[in-house]
Parts: structure tokens; sequence; C-alpha cells
């Protein structure tokens, strides 16, 4: 798989959490989607969000959500079938096709140390939100030696059409940027849209929540 991203974080619920519970959710990423009944004893069909299907086999428990109403539910995992494109998932309690339509469309959560290794320049969806986008002057293709600015924070990522997205809100005391960049019609500080390619974006940097912008155009 080319991209650089793997295994989606848990999407802020719409119901009140409190601090504990969100700090825990924080931790946990979606490996993949509930589709549809397999047989009839309540295995399912899973659709990878990596693409990939071997870590699946390693799970003993899992948590399935209602990404539209952020109900949450643990199972055991009794049996996975990873074939060369397909990956099958039974779990305790869920013992018909009537069941799985239940969950049908529900997300499945795990903790980071269960969610697909990371390779060579591939980051974690939670990893990368609220990473400030930092840019630093060239000259002649060289870093002077002024310190990088930060010209704002990555509230999200997507996909896009031709691969994912950094969805970044300006910040709104950076010299670098004119008021028409960082203004839109109404007076509100604007999110733009950067893609997350080489051209674009240079180190990434999670550790310390950086990630450098190539060039300051793309937020025009």
């Amino acid at each position: 798989m080319s991209s650089k991203i793997k295994d989606s974080s848990i999407p802020e619920s719409k119901n009140h959490e409190s601090d504990v519970q969100k700090s825990l959710e924080k931790q946990m990423f979606i490996v993949g989607f509930v589709r549809g009944s397999h047989g009839i004893s309540g295995e399912f069909k899973v659709e990878s969000a990596s693409g990939y299907f071997e870590h699946f086999e390693q799970m003993t428990e899992v948590t399935l959500r209602n990404g539209k109403t952020g109900e949450t539910k643990p199972f055991k995992v009794e049996s996975v079938d990873a074939g060369t494109h397909d990956l099958y998932m039974k779990l305790a309690g869920i013992d018909t096709p009537e069941a799985v339509k239940k969950y049908n469309r529900w997300e499945i959560l795990v903790p980071r140390d269960n969610a697909c290794p990371l390779e060579e320049n591939e980051w974690y969806i939670e990893d990368l939100k609220q990473c400030a986008l930092v840019y630093q002057e060239t000259k002649d293709g060289f870093a002077d030696e002024t310190v990088p600015t930060q010209v704002g924070i990555v509230t999200d990522v997507m996909e896009g059409g031709s691969g994912y997205l950094l969805e970044v809100l300006l910040a709104e005391n950076c010299d670098l940027l004119d008021d028409a960049v960082k203004y839109d019609a109404g007076g509100k500080v604007r999110t733009v849209l950067v893609p997350l390619k080489d051209e674009f974006i240079g180190k990434v940097d999670v550790q310390n929540k950086k990630i450098q912008l190539m060039h300051l155009w793309i937020l025009e």
C-alpha cells in the first residue's frame, strides 16, 4: 500500500463523555468495518481500514462502535479467517445473520498496540491531528538560521480523490500570511486542505507534533 496513513482514530463522539473516557478513546483505532454476514453462524465480512489483514489474526478482543450514535460494545474474538482478499471474523455473542445485521457498518476498534504496524514514512491519523504545520524560509535551497514559523494546526485528516488531505486551521498570529489568506470573506480564520504528498509536506515529526510545509502558496 503506497499510502502514508494507517488505521483511523475514533471520530469524536456526539455524546458528552468524561475526560477519562476521551483519553481512553484517543488510544483506540478504527481497524475495520463490519460488512455483512457470512454463512449462518454469525460470522461476518470485515473491510480492513488499512488494507492489511495480518494484524487481525492476533486480536482476542475488539470493540464495535456505531459511528452515528457513538454506541460501543466490547466482544471476545472467537475466530478470524484471513484469506488473500477477504477477511471474516466471528465474535462471541453474535451467532446468527440477524445478529450480524444489527452491527452492519459498525466500526471495529482496537487499542493502539493491536493496530496495523507502521512501516517507514507511515503514520496513524490520530498522531497527525493537532500537529503544528510549520514553515521555514530558505535561501538557495538551504534552510536559513530562522526558527520555523507555525502557519497552522492540523485539525483532521481525510481522504481525497488522489490521496489523503490534512485539514489545517491557519494561525491567526502568523506574520508570514497576509490577512487575505488567513481570513475568509466573513472575517473568520480559514481552514485549508493540504495534500499529504512529498511535494507539499516535508518532515513529519509526530513525537514533537510538528509537520513541515514546503510551500506557502498551497495555503492560498
